[in-house]
Parts: C-alpha cells; structure tokens; sequence
C-alpha cells in the first residue's frame, strides 16, 4: 500500500497567509483556528492506499487549554520559583544557584508538554474513520528522557542513539491504530551507522581547528602572546588598529566547509534515524517501510529555510531604518533615511507594528510553503505498507478527551509547528 500526497503549494500559501492575516487581526487567538485548519489541510492531503488522513482537533480545546496550561505554569514560575530563590538566597547567599535550580524545574516539564501535544494529535487524527491514541505516560516519558540525556552528556553523545531509540521505542510501543498496537522492533545499536556523516565531519572540524590554531596557526603570535592578540582584535575593530600577522589565510575558508558538513551531519543522523526506526514498525498484521532520503531533506531546509529567514531578516533591517526614521535620527544617518519623521507620532508607530507582524507573518507563511509542506510531501512519498492484511482485523476504539489539550506546549512555544 502506497501513500499520496494530493496537496498544491499554491492553495496551501493562500491558506496560511490568510490564517496568518487573522491571527494579527485578532492579536494571536485566531492562531489556535490557524493551526487547526492548516493540520486538516495537511492531514487531508496525505492519503494512504487513496484514503485521507482526517484531522478532528477542535480549535476550543486549543483554546481552553492554553489557559489552563498558562494558569499552571504562572504558578509554577511565581511560587515555586520565589521559593527557589529565598532558599539560594538563605542557604548559599547568591542567586545563581536559584536561578538553575529554576531551569533544571522547567525541562521536564517541556518533555512533559511534548509529549501530551503528541497524544493530543494522535487522539484527534482518523484514518478511514478509525482513531489513532497514545496512551498516557507523560511523567514517565519526562524521567526517562532526562536519564537518557543525562547518560548521553556524560558519556559525550556516544549513547545518543541510544536516547533517540528508547525515545521513540517509549512512544511507539504506547500508540494505537484502533484496536492494533504499534511496537518499534530493532535494537539502539542499529542507529549508529545514521551518526557516521556526523562523526566524520566532527573529526574534520577537530583536525582543521588544530591544524589552524596549534599545528600550523594562522595567527602566529596568538599563542605566544594571547594579550597582545586580543589587544590588536580589539584595535583594528574599534580603533582602526593594525591587523595580526596571518600565515596562509586562505586556510580559513575551511571553516564555513567544516560548518556545513557539520549541519549536514546532524540533519541526515535526524532523517535516517526517522527510517530505520519506521522500517523496524509493526503492528498485527501491518508492516511500514520508509525511503527518507536525508540529502533531499537537507537542500529543502536549505533552500526553504534561506528563503524564509532572508525574508526575515531584509524586513527587520528595514523596520530598524524605519524606526530610526520615525525617531527622527536624520542627523545621524542622514536626511533620506528619516521618511517617517514628518508623520504624526502614534502613526508612525501604527505603521511600524503592522510592517513588524507583518514581516513575521510572511515569514510564517514561506517557512510552511517551503520547508513544512515539502518535507510532510516527501515524508509521506517515501512512505509505504508493505504488508497491510491486518488492517480489516482492526475495530474502532473510543475517545480519547483532554482536559489541556495542548495547552503546555502552546504555553512553553513548543506547540507552534505542525
């Protein structure tokens, strides 16, 4: 059984930017209806063996949810942490141990909301009118995720396959299709041929920041007289100084080179981790296969991501002139610049605010056109069911209610993709 994707960039930009346009308008509540449409349009348009996938989240829960969450979470930060604080403040005189100490209470926490926004999803997507579900276990998931990350620091990420595979193998063996229970088969060692591009560029980027600073350095005087280096960095940034000495600085170019071999590395361990672990999925009767092609992954977040972060990044630079204009810094760079000066006060401001969400909407709206909605196209294309006869023997099962929703993750931003 093959899966299609029958959705059009086109329909999809009008979409967000319409939903987007919304959610301004309404200063962000419309949001949770702008993720609820654009999760139907994108469940909608996923069809395995020609039959949709249906997404029946409600925009209230999202709504409700929120609050409830906010509510939580303010009395988390206010008590917990003022309690925090008056013990580090008590005990060891200081504030910093306070302020870890309220870090360290949050990240669980996020795993928390992570994994609660997923049983959420799960518990509101159909496919041929049977649900899917994940059964609770958030706390559970929290602790094991915060062991496995602590054994993978102190072990310099040589256990992180192993974190990603007993991750996912937690969440897999709880989710259901209807009466049939997926199980994640395999074992963690598997994922480490994944790490190779990864491991092969880190041992790249190590010898060519030795060969550049110890071996052979570029700046010769920089290990016989840090002092001096720093003094000279400083003076030719600040003060026209003269620049160091250099040896053979072509050499530099390395390090973009080493940059991204680095990012690829890390996108393709993500991507080929993803189909190795949905190669070794099962449930009775139903088997998955994945073809995730981790180069094709990079150039879409190449690609989208430069387009959308350009886009990004030009409209802030050029609400920063307008700002500058409209405060009237024209003696500073200049008359041309100041466009805004002569303009009433409250309305330049009112234009500035809507170009600001404005730039952040058309930003929003490129990163789903170019990065979500071709990543969720190749995602679902390299997807198939080899073995499918154990679907006829699956019945339906009952609703899965909420009472946040996704409220935590929405709370803590971590609810914002799709």
């Amino acid at each position: 059984m093959g899966v299609e994707f029958v959705g059009k960039r086109g329909a999809l930009f009008w979409l967000a930017l319409k939903t987007g346009f919304f959610t301004i308008l309404t200063l962000g509540i419309y949001r949770f209806w702008m993720k609820t449409r654009l999760r139907r349009w994108y469940w909608s348009a996923i069809r395995p063996g020609g039959h949709p996938m249906e997404y029946v989240g409600d925009p209230f829960e999202k709504l409700l949810g929120f609050f409830i969450a906010v509510v939580i979470l303010t009395f988390y930060i206010g008590i917990v942490n003022l309690l925090l604080m008056f013990v580090s403040f008590s005990v060891f005189n200081s504030s910093w141990v306070g302020y870890l100490a309220s870090i360290a209470g949050v990240i669980p926490i996020w795993f928390y909301a992570r994994y609660r926004a997923r049983r959420y999803v799960l518990g509101r997507t159909r496919w041929r009118g049977v649900r899917f579900a994940l059964e609770p276990g958030a706390w559970g998931y929290a602790g094991r995720a915060m062991l496995y990350w602590f054994l993978t620091i102190i072990s310099l990420g040589v256990l992180w396959p192993r974190m990603t595979f007993l991750l996912e193998k937690y969440r897999t063996d709880r989710t259901y299709f209807g009466s049939a229970k997926l199980l994640q088969g395999g074992r963690w060692q598997m994922l480490y041929r994944a790490a190779i591009p990864f491991v092969l560029a880190l041992v790249a980027t190590s010898g060519v920041a030795a060969w550049l600073l110890l071996i052979d350095p570029v700046w010769p005087d920089t290990l016989s007289d840090v002092d001096r280096a720093i003094r000279s960095v400083y003076l030719l940034l600040f003060q026209d100084g003269e620049m160091l000495s250099m040896n053979w600085p072509e050499r530099l170019f390395l390090i973009p080179l080493c940059m991204s071999a680095l990012v690829y590395g890390a996108i393709h361990y993500r991507w080929a981790t993803k189909r190795i672990m949905a190669n070794h999925k099962s449930a009775d009767g139903v088997r998955f296969a994945s073809k995730i092609k981790p180069p094709r992954v990079t150039m879409i977040y190449v690609l989208g991501i430069s387009l959308s972060y350009s886009v990004l990044v030009f409209g802030l630079a050029l609400l920063i002139l307008l700002v500058i204009g409209a405060l009237g810094f024209d003696a500073v760079l200049g008359d041309d610049i100041a466009v805004m000066a002569d303009m009433p006060q409250w309305l330049s401001f009112v234009l500035l605010g809507a170009l600001y969400l404005g730039v952040f909407l058309l930003w929003g709206v490129l990163h789903n056109t170019f990065v979500t909605f071709p990543l969720m196209r190749h995602m679902a294309l390299t997807t198939t069911l080899p073995t499918a006869s154990g679907l006829a023997r699956i019945s339906q099962r009952t609703r899965d209610e909420f009472a946040e929703a996704e409220g935590f993750a929405e709370a803590l931003d971590l609810g914002a993709a799709i």
